[in-house]
């Protein structure tokens, strides 16, 4: 954010200006060559000198102890140009090289602090520095004096307890050094503490000495050196104030654990709120290494697999033990805890992180900045708010630097009285205090608003607004001593047509294991959560059937009690749940099954949107760059989130009625082909990288000459909801030719293997299910056929071996992930083999033939193609896919005439979809615009029935009145066309 521009120094301010040039121009034993050096300064910089000067009484009491030091930043440059990377460490690690002692040590890092110091406010004061400069550089003063001086004192530590060596690994130790909070996170302030926490990797004992001291007490002592050198108060002042009360147990625990301990103590004891602060988390000091492998053990304590919102009621908690800290102590007046404070814009951005990371792991950051650019870019907050909370932060934050430049002292409280008042509004611009306020009240006032917005407790929303708490009336009902009567009679009076029914669902639950077992914290949120299921079942027009299909889905997370807490948090997202259950068991099924599908009911227009097919790839792409390449189980399981996610969205808009059949079928189509995308970029990396690279018969690199070949519904755009897909794979290498890899294969077994990976990576079955059903028995030669085909070996099969069934798949066949160029060769083998010239006769014999046995064998056997037009038996049912007149007839009709005509008219072949080979059809003049216009009607007609029971999981087939004409219509144009 920009703040006002630089006003003048105010009068009030005048004398300490006056003060600290008499330091260089009149003051007694000031020597004359530093008042020359300090008289030759540019006007800029002098005038730079007088705004600092009326500033911070800090810079003018270190410039009375040390007048060069001022002067040597000055000519050094540092006042007017920021440090470069590593700069800042490079120079301490140079002073420390002839620290003798720690007393020694201890004057070094204190006058190096105190020089960075003025240099940082300086920068500060005069906004030569963005706030994020800023931070940066106390963060990285910070990071140096700790990891440097531990660097300095563990050789000493070593050479007196002699070396610490692990007890399984045999090798030496060194600690670990975690920065918490605004350190970690490289957000500092001026005068801030810094929250450690020291680790080890593992037990055992020292080396080296004669007297070997165990592990844990070697480092302990170490740490309390280090806290020491860093710490304590000399007459250069400290380092930095060191507070350990992050560790487990707190004050009463060790100064240092090993990694273990920690690891078990987060998993057995860890708190919500260290939970919140383990968030920030990061290695400062010490053995980086083995710091990046003790918060991956302690990831899975921050952020949790799972939809978390019980992190909100914490953060909740955690604000309220705050609120009544501020008022017992009176700190309304603290721009860090008081309302609308510092503490508010990081409890809203760190309660998506707690609720979310676990999933997303874009929110897995620790620059506050950075996360809230996140929640907006990936949809979880407006733009309006983030950007209102991004400037109300960066406005305090200046502020807390303002107040801490005064006098070098961590403190976020306003000042009560002169002169600090008119330095704080001067160094944020405005000429009166009056005026700094009130922009001030403006943005705790904005702030407050998001924090209520996002963190307050519903019904507190609620009951402050003059409303009954949500479901209030079922509470005795559900909670008080179970009276079937009165439940039945009060479900009666709400409008449940089966009171009774309802009533023993609710009992059964009540009384079922999953509840009886579960621990209190569960059971609270259970009894919180049905009185509002309730609340908003009875608004649906049939509560019954809310009940009863929503209550499973209870069941099954009631022992993951963080679901509940979802759906309480937001009653938006339970509407939306009893809406879709309503509207699809097969969508309550889902949901029951991966309650993780929770979460996309939280947005109503994403739920309802479902991307295009670029914004579906990207998402896809970008989650799978945020996994570590190595890290296969979580990118199966994202991809299968991924998935059941985006399913449902479908599913949510067709119920809803935003997204028309035609949609729906394209959109569950790019979905697949997007997670065929990254399978296959998973599959080639896994292969290669095992076995090389395989060649083409030129000797060049395949690139990757490898194509996946979609057939059925897949390959001819018209997926379903619960569709498996036909696939083909076709390479263009080199068979014999070995891989270039240290595990060398031949070009056959190579494609093989790719194959097989990616038939794995789709089919394997997770805790989120599998990606797809895939059936691979249209390659050449079927169940028999070798499971990847050369491009020559399948033209080769389908020019001279392959049947009529298999050239009528081959209409719906095209390539959906891979090479381009081989994709493009593919297509023009699919061209030559489908328009070959044909036998008419013979043609029209051997579809019909294969028609005749798919019906026999999958049709209802109720209905046949000669009863004639109007003979349809009443008592019937109709196969809407495989019956006489149905979709298959359709599809062999469209097939045929491909195969018959494409000939003479090869743009039959440019789809592979039934409807626009149909308008292909008319637009050649091979069929009459009506007939077209009968099948696509019906086909369309069919397909969407198809959808709507599968929706209700229901087979596809219904009573024989239906669909009659169309039937009729498809049936005579299948025998105009000599088909019988």
């Amino acid at each position: 954010m920009s703040l006002p521009s630089q006003v003048a120094v105010p009068a009030p301010l005048l004398g300490f200006v006056s003060r600290a040039e008499g330091l260089f121009l009149l003051g007694e034993g000031c020597p004359s060559e530093a008042a020359d050096r300090f008289a030759a300064w540019p006007s800029d910089r002098r005038d730079a000198f007088r705004r600092v000067a009326a500033a911070s009484e800090f810079v003018v009491d270190q410039v009375s102890r040390d007048r060069d030091m001022l002067l040597e930043l000055a000519e050094s440059g540092l006042l007017e140009r920021p440090m470069a990377e590593g700069e800042l460490r490079r120079s301490l690690a140079a002073q420390l090289e002839a620290c003798a002692d720690e007393e020694a040590l201890a004057q070094v890092l204190r006058r190096f602090r105190n020089r960075q110091q003025v240099r940082i406010i300086w920068r500060d004061v005069t906004r030569q520095a963005a706030l994020a400069e800023t931070c940066r550089d106390l963060s990285d003063l910070a990071d140096a004096c700790i990891d440097l001086a531990y660097q300095w004192i563990y050789p000493r530590h070593c050479e007196q307890f002699g070396t610490p060596v692990g007890r399984h690994s045999g090798a030496p130790l060194h600690m670990v050094i975690l920065g918490m909070g605004k350190l970690g996170a490289h957000e500092l302030n001026l005068s801030s503490d810094i929250d450690l926490i020291f680790g080890y990797p593992e037990g055992g004992e020292t080396e080296g000495v004669k007297r070997s001291l165990d592990n844990q007490q070697f480092f302990i002592r170490l740490g309390q050196r280090l806290i020491k050198a860093l710490d304590a108060i000399t007459v250069d002042g400290f380092v930095f104030r060191v507070d350990m009360r992050l560790r487990p147990y707190g004050s009463a625990g060790a100064l240092v654990l090993s990694f273990n301990a920690l690891e078990q103590y987060y998993q057995d004891q860890g708190r919500d709120w260290e939970r919140y602060a383990m968030i920030k988390a990061r290695v400062v000091g010490g053995d980086q290494r083995a710091g990046g492998e003790l918060l991956a053990m302690l990831r899975p304590f921050v952020y949790r697999r799972y939809l978390d919102f019980s992190a909100i009621d914490a953060m909740r908690s955690m604000k309220q033990l705050i609120q009544q800290e501020v008022r017992r102590k009176g700190m309304t007046e603290n721009i860090k805890l008081g309302a609308g404070g510092i503490r508010e814009v990081e409890f809203i951005a760190q309660s998506f992180q707690l609720i979310h990371g676990g999933r997303d792991l874009s929110l897995q950051q620790r620059p506050l900045l950075t996360v809230l650019a996140t929640l907006e870019s990936q949809g979880y907050l407006p733009a309006e708010a983030v950007a209102e909370l991004r400037e109300g932060y960066e406005f305090l934050r200046y502020t807390e630097h303002a107040l801490q430049a005064i006098g070098d002292r961590q403190t976020q409280m306003l000042p009560d009285g002169e002169p600090d008042r008119t330095r704080v509004a001067f160094m944020l611009g405005f000429d009166s205090w009056e005026a700094f306020h009130e922009r001030l009240r403006y943005w705790r006032e904005r702030v407050a608003r998001h924090f209520a917005n996002v963190i307050a407790d519903p019904d507190e929303d609620e009951a402050g607004q003059g409303q009954p708490l949500a479901g209030l009336e079922w509470l005795p009902l559900w909670q008080e001593h179970w009276d079937e009567e009165f439940a039945c009679r009060q479900l009666a009076e709400a409008g449940f047509a089966n009171p009774q029914g309802a009533c023993e669902r609710l009992g059964a639950l009540r009384s079922g294991s999953q509840v009886r077992t579960m621990q209190r914290l569960g059971r609270e949120r259970l009894d919180s959560f049905i009185p509002r299921l309730l609340a908003q079942a009875v608004e649906h027009e049939d509560p019954d059937l809310v009940l009863e299909r929503v209550l499973p889905l209870i069941e099954a997370v009631a022992r993951r009690s963080a679901y509940l807490v979802l759906l309480t948090e937001n009653p938006g997202a339970l509407q939306r749940l009893l809406e879709l259950c309503a509207g699809s068991p097969w969508i309550a099924e889902q949901i029951a099954r991966f309650p993780v599908l929770l979460d996309e009911l939280l947005n109503a227009g994403r739920l309802y949107s479902p991307p295009q097919a670029p914004e579906l790839a990207a998402e896809l792409r970008e989650r799978l760059t945020r996994i570590p390449e190595d890290d296969l189980e979580q990118q199966m399981e994202a991809l299968r989130h991924f998935k059941l996610a985006h399913r449902l969205r479908v599913a949510a808009s067709e119920i809803a009625g935003t997204l028309p059949l035609m949609k729906v079928s394209d959109y569950l189509t790019w979905l697949a082909e997007a997670i065929l995308e990254e399978v296959f970029a998973l599959a080639w990396r896994h292969t290669v990288a095992r076995h090389g690279q395989p060649t083409r018969s030129d000797g060049s690199l395949c690139d990757p000459a490898f194509v996946i070949v979609g057939y059925g519904k897949v390959g001819g755009l018209e997926l379903g909801h619960g569709s498996d897909l036909d696939l083909v794979f076709v390479h263009d290498g080199d068979p014999n030719a070995e891989t270039d890899g240290a595990k060398p294969i031949d070009g056959a077994q190579f494609f093989t293997r790719l194959g097989q990976r990616i038939i794995h990576l789709l089919t394997t079955q997770t805790v989120s299910g599998q990606l797809y059903e895939v059936d691979m028995r249209l390659r050449p030669s079927g169940a028999a056929g070798l499971l990847v085909s050369s491009l020559k070996a399948f033209e080769r099969y389908q020019s001279d071996e392959a049947w009529t069934w298999e050239h009528q798949a081959l209409v719906r066949a095209r390539v959906l992930v891979g090479c381009p160029r081989l994709a493009t060769d593919f297509e023009q083998v699919r061209v030559a083999v489908l328009s070959r010239e044909r036998d008419l006769a013979r043609l029209r014999s051997e579809v019909s033939e294969m028609r005749a046995k798919m019906r026999d064998s999958l049709g209802t056997r109720r209905t046949q193609a000669g009863l004639g037009d109007n003979a349809f038996d009443p008592q019937a049912s109709f196969d809407l896919k495989q019956d006489a007149g149905g979709i298959v007839d359709i599809e062999f009709m469209v097939q045929y005439a491909a195969l018959a005509w494409s000939h003479g008219h090869p743009e039959l072949l440019r789809y592979t979809d039934n409807i626009r080979i149909l308008d292909g059809l008319q637009q050649a003049g091979l069929m009459p615009a009506g007939e077209v216009g009968l099948l696509q009607e019906a086909y369309k007609a069919y397909r969407a029935a198809a959808h709507r029971l599968s929706l209700q999981k229901l087979p596809g087939e219904v009573s024989a009145d239906q669909f009659r004409e169309e039937r009729q219509a498809v049936m005579r144009i299948w025998r105009e066309l000599g088909l019988s």
